[in-house]
């Protein structure tokens, strides 16, 4: 079986370059094909991998730029990848790794986070949401082109792999799949983290600085309770998010590993304001011992236990509403049971989404769908 691996892109540190990882700790000897890879941007366990980039990588310096050169370069440069001596393509991602060139015959598996974003759910992003007028008659024009080669190139996989019950349900619909989609959760690497004895007073949040992620709502929230808070992350709404903030705010960006693992495990709590696909970094809280303040729907729902009865058997505290009064609203209730929970319980429950547990069932399932393919062949040929 000569398998290649391919992801979207390895600009960022993020949930999707965690998956490819562990892609590449399933199948270390397989090449990964990839529009651009910036070592210092991504995970270093990256730099002793067989990484294979597209021309994009000569103009895409960061991984905004990547993004915002998607359509129509992004495609084309994906396209240009030759995969047709590989038996297996695994690929990882939303967008575009989908479009690289493989085999007729190749058994081709997509571990799909969600169905492209712009393309199926274009009022996530604050360009399309805030257009107006002839501005948003042209983004309609480009949705629509996306919408439509997306789908088209969604048809060649063989098998999709999906995170929840909840993306498995938007990429059935999307891309109108016939075919069971296994769920196999992303995983966290616990052991890049660890329990603080004695935690500091901040909250914290690490996130992507997007509109749809809604950091702007937890900086507002923040502003009036006055509590100090750390926000970990760069992207597009940056200066806007920065120039909202007053003193009790701290923004922070390019940790290390270590530097991460210790700003997670001194935290009060966790923030998480967003309708997230699935969200590893609530994890990762958790596998520091530390609860999690969530808006209580999407990918929360199959990773967090919230609070009931009792706060020692749960991981995190759920608000309703994307307001800044539901926000606040549960942070005063979280300081009412702060002192109940049980960082050693949410440790546990964080090890069972543990990255071992996830490249096991990526291997098993890679192997049993091949043998399968295989046997299919194998009888059409007679």
């Amino acid at each position: 079986m000569k398998i290649a691996l391919v992801q979207d892109g390895l600009m960022c540190r993020a949930g999707g370059e965690q998956v490819a990882l562990c892609f590449h700790k399933a199948f270390p000897d397989a090449p990964i094909y990839t529009q651009c890879y910036r070592p210092e941007l991504t995970f270093p366990e990256f730099q002793s991998c067989d990484i294979r980039t597209t021309w994009l990588q000569r103009i895409a310096k960061t991984d905004d730029t990547m993004k915002k050169l998607f359509f129509p370069l992004g495609v084309w440069a994906m396209q240009s990848h030759d995969l047709t001596e590989f038996d297996v393509v695994l690929m990882s991602g939303t967008h575009c790794a989908k479009y690289v060139k493989v085999r007729p015959d190749a058994l081709v598996i997509s571990y799909s986070f969600t169905p492209f974003r712009l393309a199926w759910d274009p009022e996530s992003y604050a360009q399309y949401s805030k257009s107006t007028g002839l501005a948003r008659k042209l983004f309609d024009v480009v949705v629509q082109k996306l919408r439509a080669i997306d789908f088209e190139a969604a048809q060649r996989p063989n098998f999709f792999v999906a995170m929840t019950e909840e993306t498995k349900e938007r990429l059935q619909t999307a891309y109108q799949i016939k075919q069971e989609v296994q769920i196999i959760n992303p995983p966290v690497n616990t052991r890049n983290f660890h329990i603080s004895d004695l935690p500091k007073s901040y909250y914290l949040v690490v996130s992507r600085l997007e509109y749809y992620k809604k950091v702007d709502l937890v900086i507002e929230a923040f502003n009036r309770l006055g509590y100090p808070l750390v926000v970990v992350g760069k992207g597009l709404q940056e200066d806007e998010i920065k120039a909202g903030a007053k003193s009790n705010v701290q923004f922070m960006s390019g940790l290390s590993a270590k530097e991460l693992a210790d700003v997670y495990a001194n935290c009060r709590a966790f923030i998480f304001p967003q309708h997230e696909d699935y969200g590893i970094t609530p994890l990762e809280a958790n596998a520091a011992g530390r609860p999690v303040i969530a808006y209580g729907t999407g990918g929360v729902l199959a990773t967090q236990i919230p609070v009931m009865d009792e706060p020692s058997r749960a991981t995190a505290l759920f608000f309703s509403n994307q307001t800044v009064e539901d926000l606040t609203n549960a942070v005063k209730q979280f300081e009412t049971i702060e002192h109940r929970f049980d960082p050693s319980f949410i440790r546990s429950h964080a090890e069972s989404f543990d990255e071992s547990k996830f490249i096991d069932q990526i291997r098993v399932f890679v192997a049993g769908k091949f043998a399968q393919h295989r046997k299919t062949k194998s009888s059409t040929i007679k």
